[in-house]
């Protein structure tokens, strides 16, 4: 059998669209011809992160798999217990978003008038005790096989901070993915956190700078483009949402783009940019049409759904680009990260 090619993930948030990724995971870890070597992950790209760094630290590919797949249908119980529900409406007509939803409304109302401090005073978060009830974090700083990133929000200084696998906790999961309408800022040292999207969704330099491997694969499930104006409250909302955690990736991948085209091929020593080469399989198809509320649907078929998406994504990306590893980039950043119009 001949090597296997390593690969870095960097894995995009997005609540229950995470399980995009998950399928996009699933199928990576199926091919015997790839190697993970290192994961930067916010939010519930961190969640996957810390879930398949375990795994990985007790068995093997085929235990990570079957990790990621309990721990989404952990994740689908957990919210059968939730008012956020689909109509039975909506379940019939298929749509699997809750804007329709009384919970959802009711949540979306609260969350504008009432602080999470006030809502929330005992701080209730049921992923942290799923998340705390599927993954031993000491296992995961001790696991030898995998480099793992996870971002998060400084809301004091408005800085990114990165925690590495050997510092990696509960509280460094939960504060990557911790959105501040709905929990308290999660605390570590004396400094208090909100979700890592905000500055880093998924961040790029500790890839580059701690991995050996060339090769990026961003697996990105927020929309880049939309091409109908939002008018309603709803869709204006869920497109500043949409803008907002794009934003630092798109910026990182521009920046990383125009290092490279500018002074590494004019022989300018760029460091851990030069020999970078990205790639992305995108959700773009199979997410644009679902709304911001969708992300909280936990419903196992809506799961499922997005994981088989996630699947089909990812294989045809090696289908298609399986060569390329290695070799070049097949992540277009021209036509998919800048704005090609002029402004006069």
């Amino acid at each position: 059998m001949r090597e296997r090619k390593r690969i870095d993930l960097a894995l995009q948030g997005g609540g229950a669209h995470g399980a995009f990724t998950w399928g996009v995971l699933d199928r990576l870890l199926e091919d015997p011809r790839l190697e993970i070597e290192g994961i930067s992950g916010t939010s519930a790209g961190a969640m996957n992160g810390v879930v398949i760094a375990d795994a990985l630290a007790r068995g093997d590919e085929a235990t990570a798999r079957e990790a990621l797949h309990d721990f989404w249908k952990a994740v689908s119980h957990a919210g059968m217990a939730s008012p956020v529900r689909r109509t039975p409406l909506d379940v019939w007509l298929g749509n699997w978003s809750l804007d329709h939803s009384p919970g959802y409304l009711a949540l979306d109302l609260m969350s504008r008038l009432v602080s999470p401090y006030q809502l929330n005073p005992l701080d209730l978060n049921p992923l942290r005790h799923l998340v705390a009830e599927r993954v031993d974090f000491e296992r995961v700083r001790r696991c030898p096989d995998l480099k793992l990133f996870v971002a998060a929000t400084n809301v004091r200084s408005g800085k990114q901070r990165i925690f590495s696998r050997e510092e990696m906790s509960l509280d460094a999961v939960m504060a990557s993915a911790c959105m501040p309408t709905l929990f308290r800022a999660v605390e570590i040292d004396g400094e208090a956190y909100w979700d890592g999207g905000y500055m880093g969704n998924p961040t790029l330099l500790p890839l580059m700078q701690h991995c050996a491997s060339r090769d990026i694969v961003i697996v990105q499930i927020n929309p880049i483009q939309r091409p109908e104006l939002p008018t309603t409250a709803a869709d204006i909302l869920n497109r500043l949402n949409e803008i907002t955690f794009n934003a630092s990736l798109i910026k990182e991948v521009r920046l990383i783009d125009t290092l490279q085209r500018l002074l590494g091929d004019q022989g300018i020593d760029i460091g851990c940019y030069a020999g970078t080469l990205l790639h992305r399989i995108g959700g773009d198809g199979a997410l644009a049409d679902l709304s911001v509320s969708s992300k909280l649907n936990a419903e196992w078929p809506f799961l499922c759904h997005l994981r088989d998406q996630g699947r089909q994504a990812a294989g045809e990306w090696l289908d298609a680009h399986f060569d390329a590893l290695g070799a070049r980039s097949t992540l277009d950043v021209e036509s998919v990260y800048r704005d090609t119009e002029t402004v006069r």
